[in-house]
């Protein structure tokens, strides 16, 4: 069974000051790439989510958020009487300095000043912080479904691919026999053309000829190709996580396509070789995205 690395989930929590939506999503990375977007209120909290995360979700790019909107007046803003007191002292001491009369309209001025107004922040209940986890989770389990869906959509298109790739490979051998007979008749040929050649050693030119064509012979290609593709196949069917093996045997696939077009001296098969490294690079795509 294979994964894919995109997926995405999504949970809301509710207490009675809060509504809290949890977000998550990935996408294809060469390791765990972990981004998280926490509110204030959360971020003494990052390890433990980290650490959920990480040991549910493997590689990608995953990003994570939490955002809540407030239901009730639970941040206060009070006026912090002792910086408004002593702004004001520092006013007044400047305004009898330099003789300037001080009126009510001072205090708005106070006002817009740094510190003059405070927040107090509550703190993250352990009630709401187990409600919050067990939606974390949710969304974490919900993010690894649509991996498994999206895993079973890749495995049926590479499975198609290798298929074809297959079935290529079959038509290969209906041109095999008739390519040795035309590459022979070529030699001949031409040593029938060549002046002094009517001495030659029928034995020897056959021993050579023998050797000349050992080096276009495919048969061994064929055989591992075809070990390739049903390695691919199996390793496809294993336990999760399995897409940088199967990166690692498309490679291999890949070469043995790639010598059988250049050992083949065939127009024909040529072109079936071309078909084939069409298939592999969809695969290839693919498995850019298999966990």
């Amino acid at each position: 069974m294979i994964k894919s690395m995109t997926g995405y989930g999504k949970a809301f929590a509710e207490t009675k000051q809060k509504k809290i939506t949890i977000e998550i999503k990935s996408l294809n990375s060469k390791q765990l790439d972990l981004n998280t977007k926490l509110p204030w209120l959360y971020k003494e909290k990052e390890p433990e989510i980290r650490n959920l995360i990480s040991q549910k979700l493997d590689r990608g790019k995953i990003d994570f958020s939490v955002y809540f909107d407030i239901l009730d007046d639970e941040i206060a803003t009070i006026v912090n009487k002792s910086a408004v007191k002593n702004y004001y002292q520092q006013f007044s001491e400047i305004a009898a300095e330099l003789g300037i009369k001080l009126d009510d309209q001072i205090f708005s001025a106070i006002m817009k000043l740094p510190d003059t107004l405070r927040t107090e922040r509550p703190e993250i209940s352990e009630t709401e912080w187990e409600t919050v986890r067990e939606k974390i989770i949710e969304s974490i389990e919900m993010l690894d479904l649509y991996r498994i869906e999206e895993g079973n959509s890749i495995h049926d298109d590479m499975g198609k691919c290798i298929g074809k790739i297959l079935t290529l490979l079959e038509n290969v051998g209906s041109f095999e026999q008739g390519r040795v007979i035309r590459i022979r008749e070529k030699l001949e040929a031409m040593l029938q053309q060549t002046p002094g050649t009517e001495n030659i050693d029928k034995n020897r030119f056959e021993q050579e000829l023998i050797f000349y064509l050992e080096k276009f012979d495919i048969n061994e290609e064929k055989v591992r190709l075809k070990t390739h593709c049903d390695y691919f196949m199996e390793t496809m069917n294993a336990p999760s996580p399995n897409g940088k093996i199967l990166n690692f045997i498309t490679q291999e696939i890949g070469r043995e396509i790639n010598t059988i077009g250049s050992k083949a001296n065939d127009a024909s098969i040529q072109k079936l070789v071309v078909m084939m490294k069409d298939e592999l690079e969809k695969i290839k795509e693919q498995t850019l995205n298999v966990l």
